[in-house]
């Protein structure tokens, strides 16, 4: 059994579009697609996690009832989706968490760091998590990129400490799920959605989850919702770098994940965790 994890953010949360974006308060879209990301994942069976950005529930609360009602769960993904390394401090990143948690009714026990920022800077927030009785962090890719990446660390499920980031600690409360990676041209790769299920083809992403599967530990993948939802995401003026990494095949995402679906079996991250034990 493989996971996904829908990471449900808005237009203007990207990274890479926050830069562009001149004032702070921005209408949110992609709440307006959260039947179809559902219609989705109902017609193929499967079960997800939806990292939420915070703010997206304050905004809009029936997106809890909606996701938990259709059996899929809800986990953490800052409430502003900022980067781990822009909090000025680790006191701040813990007062969002205990928000949420109010919004939540403390459901949540799975966090992702926006762009996957956890790294030695920032790797503080595990003992915030294990303090507030969360179970487990989604936030490391085994590559490196231009914006995030732990090369070194391990492709199965692992405990993780603040100390020990990338193997496997007998210490560790928190158990980390690293993303999809597989080999490419000689080089190491992610390969477990956004970006990389847009521009790679498919053949490569199906056969790294058939290796993940022969090894016995689950494929870890994710999509945006505004990959799922293209027409609430706006054209907006970017590099040609930036506009290329937001933008290339965004209009194919929604099939390839479809067809991903018909083809993997794919669950949440707690009903990985619960049928594991």
């Amino acid at each position: 059994m493989n996971i996904l994890g829908i990471d449900f953010e808005d237009w203007f949360h990207p990274e890479l579009i926050q830069k562009y974006l001149q004032k702070k308060n921005h209408e949110p879209k992609i709440f307006q697609g959260i039947e179809k990301i559902i219609d989705l994942l109902r017609k193929n069976e499967t079960n997800a996690t939806f990292f939420l950005v915070g703010e997206l529930l304050e905004f809009k609360p029936e997106l809890q009832d909606m996701i938990i009602e259709n059996g899929h769960e809800i986990a953490f993904h800052t409430m502003k989706h900022s980067r781990i390394d822009s909090y000025t401090s680790p006191e701040k990143f813990e007062m969002e968490i205990i928000n949420f948690d109010n919004l939540t009714n403390g459901k949540s026990k799975g966090f992702r760091a926006p762009s996957f920022s956890l790294n030695h800077n920032s790797s503080w927030l595990i003992d915030i998590l294990e303090k507030n009785n969360y179970v487990y962090d989604s936030s490391v890719v085994p590559a490196k990129t231009k914006l995030y990446g732990l090369p070194n660390a391990e492709n199965k499920p692992y405990r993780i400490t603040k100390e020990c980031l990338e193997k496997n600690s007998d210490d560790g409360k928190i158990l980390e799920f690293p993303l999809l990676v597989t080999k490419f041209l000689g080089k190491k790769i992610p390969a477990g959605g956004g970006f990389y299920l847009r521009t790679l083809p498919l053949r490569i992403i199906k056969n790294s989850i058939k290796s993940y599967q022969k090894n016995n530990f689950p494929a870890v993948f994710y999509i945006h919702s505004w990959e799922l939802t293209p027409e609430f995401m706006p054209k907006i003026k970017m590099s040609k770098q930036d506009e290329f990494v937001t933008y290339h095949n965004l209009n194919k995402a929604y099939g390839k994940m479809d067809e991903l679906l018909k083809e993997f079996k794919f669950t949440s991250f707690d009903n990985f965790i619960q049928n594991s034990k």
